[in-house]
Parts: C-alpha cells; structure tokens; sequence
C-alpha cells in the first residue's frame, strides 16, 4: 500500500489511460507545462508530448466542440474545464449536440470533461459552484462524482470506457487530501452504482463528492451517540442507483440528503421525489434536505464555512430525524 493525495490519483489514471490508448488525448487551459489551475496534470505533457496533452485559449464552447468533433470521428478526449461555473459557457455544446448524438444520429460520442467543483476555499461566487444540476437530467449526459481515491481511479477508467459522454466531478477540497491506494490500480466501475460508505439502520445519509466526505465522518460522530448512520456515497449522480437508495430508505425509514448547491430544484429534490414515489408507504417521516440556502457563495471564509453544510450539521440534522417520535 501507498499514499497518494486525489490530484495524484486522477494524474497516475490519465497516465496509465494514455499509455493503454494511443487514440486518448488531454485539452484543457493550462494543462501543459503548467499542469493545470490544481496541478492534476502535472509532468503529463514531459512523457507524451504537446499532440496528445493539448493547451487551449479560454473558450470553453470552442474547445468542448473541438472535442466532440474528435470522439464522433474516433478518437477519446478528456477534456478539463478549469473551474465547473464556466462549464456553462459549453451548454449548447454538450447539451445539444454530445448528448444528442446517440440517439439522433444513432453516433457514439466518448468524451470526458472533468472538472473542479465546489465552495471551500474562499474563491467567490463565479468560483466556487456546484452546478451539476443543470446537466442532471439531461438524457445522454452521464454524471459521476467520486468522494474517495479508490473511486478516483476506479470511476475515472470507468468514464473514460464509456461510449458517451461522462461528466467528472472533483472537487477542490479533496485534492491535496491522502489515500491508501493497493499498488494494483482498482478495476474500473461504470457510472450508475453508488457506495454504501457505512452501514446503519437508524437514518439513511445520502451525499456525493465533499458532501459524501462529509457524510462519513458525521456518520462516525453519531456512532458516539449510538445512532448508527447508513451512509451513502452517490458516486454516480446520472445514472442513479436507486436501488440502493431505496434498499437503505426502507430499511432505516429515516432519509437525510445532503447537497452543497442551492437546495431549491437541485439534485436532491429529484431524489426526494423518487424515493416519495416509490416507497410512498415505506417512510416513518419525510424526507430531510440539508443544503446551501439559495443565494450566491460567499467569498468571506467565514461567511463560506457558515453556509456550506459539514459534518457537525450533517450530524445534527441526522440526529434530529434519527431521535423524532
């Protein structure tokens, strides 16, 4: 076993990808000789040259479409968007044209856009978003978000593999952060399933990226309590893996979903609903959102830290569902 930090992680699997598959290719601001805005690509372009780790100017429509073109015509882009809140300038890219492409047009279209999400660092309102909820829901677009290094690695071959595009989510507080990782990568794991992170049977928690994180360390504070958290690590945000969503609900019948985004129409609203609709009957109280309220992130750390859910609120609001009669 071996210690690697996150932005380690991702940089060892582009790597191994990269030697594995000569028709993969990086695009991205700043991903050569700079490595990236968080380093994640650094020394890539020293082993496999400026054909294959690609700088591009700051317009993410252009080098989104560039991509496309290059997956429709046979090649396996992974392509990285600096910071998520400028993946909008890539919506009509994505949305009307790689996820379309499968079933208009009956292409595939394997393309990667990872990504840094996320508040935690004082980097301001047009810095620090989560805004996987715009792309959640749109058919064709996968979404995974991994909260562990072993699903780094796992998750990231498992995007890579698939034949359409696969959103990577990473956010910023889980880079630098330490994981044993086996000397044997992990297998890969397609989009789609989720991860029980710690078993329980008095409330469900269900979070992905920093919020699953999170998650598992309030679940650890509750044990102190004898509360004992079933904690779920979403991972894969489109597909969802209802299943086991609703195997933990109606075991615990207690449901608390974390979100860092806004809490109005985000994520955990459609799970909400989903688990309504499907155990209308199965649920001693209903479901709980914890969320950032709808405004805009701070860039005061302090005002950050107050908005952003952590795992002493995870936990008290867990604990208030787990204790209710």
């Amino acid at each position: 076993m071996s210690q690697s930090t996150t932005a380690q992680i991702i940089r060892e699997t582009l790597a191994a990808e990269l030697r594995r598959d000569p028709r993969l290719f990086l695009m991205g601001e700043d991903i050569g000789a700079y490595g990236g805005s968080f380093g994640v690509t650094r020394g890539l372009l020293a082993e496999f040259g400026d054909q294959r780790i690609r700088n591009t100017p700051i317009s993410e429509s252009g080098f989104v479409g560039t991509a496309i073109g290059a997956a429709v015509a046979g090649m396996r882009p992974v392509v990285e968007i600096m910071f998520m809140d400028f993946i909008t300038q890539a919506v009509d890219q994505l949305v009307n044209m790689a996820a379309k492409l499968h079933y208009v047009y009956g292409l595939n279209c394997p393309l990667v856009i990872r990504t840094a999400m996320g508040a935690g660092r004082s980097y301001g309102a047009t810095h620090s978003q989560c805004l996987e909820r715009l792309y959640f829901g749109v058919p064709g677009i996968k979404i995974v978000a991994p909260a562990s290094g072993a699903d780094f690695a796992a998750l990231l071959q498992g995007a890579i593999a698939d034949p359409n595009p696969v959103l990577f989510l990473e956010h910023k507080l889980l880079y630098p952060l330490r994981w044993e990782m086996p000397e044997t990568p992990p297998e890969p794991v397609a989009p789609g399933s989720a991860r029980i992170a710690r078993a329980g049977t008095d409330v469900t928690i269900i979070g992905w990226s920093w919020m699953a994180f999170e998650a598992e360390r309030a679940g650890a504070s509750l044990a102190d309590k004898e509360v004992e958290a079933e904690v779920i690590d979403l991972r894969s945000l489109a597909p969802l893996d209802m299943a086991t969503l609703l195997a933990s609900a109606g075991k615990t019948r207690r449901v608390l979903i974390v979100e860092e985004g806004p809490r109005t129409g985000g994520v955990a609203a459609e799970i909400a609903a989903q688990i309504a609709e499907q155990l209308p009957d199965g649920l001693d109280f209903p479901v709980q959102r914890l969320a950032m309220p709808d405004c805009p992130v701070p860039s005061a750390r302090t005002m950050e830290a107050a908005l952003m859910p952590n795992a002493a609120t995870i936990a008290a609001a867990a604990l208030d569902l787990a204790t209710r009669v």
